[in-house]
């Protein structure tokens, strides 16, 4: 697997928007989902803001793989459970989103429990 390029990050993270779809055991994809997405670091970050009962969570996570568009990246993904820089990433949040009851959403402690990690496939 390698990592994201230069171009790939910066395309991603400055996309409003990024659509995720899960990828069944059949290898299909499931229907494209909008969400939040921020970058930190070299990584890109999403959560979910209704836990881990919302479906395009758990359609990711059923198999950590997975499709993204963003940008003018496409790209097949796998995405990993990471709480080692929630802080960071709330404040990611923040910083791109602007204060809002959105972002305060996103970064309540059931949003921040659905942290993933987001490399390509």
């Amino acid at each position: 697997m390698e990592p994201w390029t230069d171009h790939q990050l910066r395309e991603i993270a400055d996309a409003d928007e990024m659509q995720i779809a899960g990828r069944r055991e059949d290898d299909t994809l499931r229907e494209f989902v909008t969400i939040w997405q921020v970058r930190v670091g070299n990584e890109i970050y999403v959560r979910s803001v209704n836990g881990h009962d919302a479906a395009w969570y758990r359609g990711v996570r059923e198999r950590d793989l997975g499709r993204i568009t963003a940008g003018t990246v496409t790209a097949d993904v796998v995405v990993t459970r990471d709480g080692t820089h929630d802080a960071d990433i709330d404040a990611a949040y923040a910083k791109k989103y602007g204060a809002s009851d959105a972002v305060n959403s996103i970064t309540t402690p059931l949003a921040t429990r659905t942290t993933l990690r987001v490399d390509p496939a």
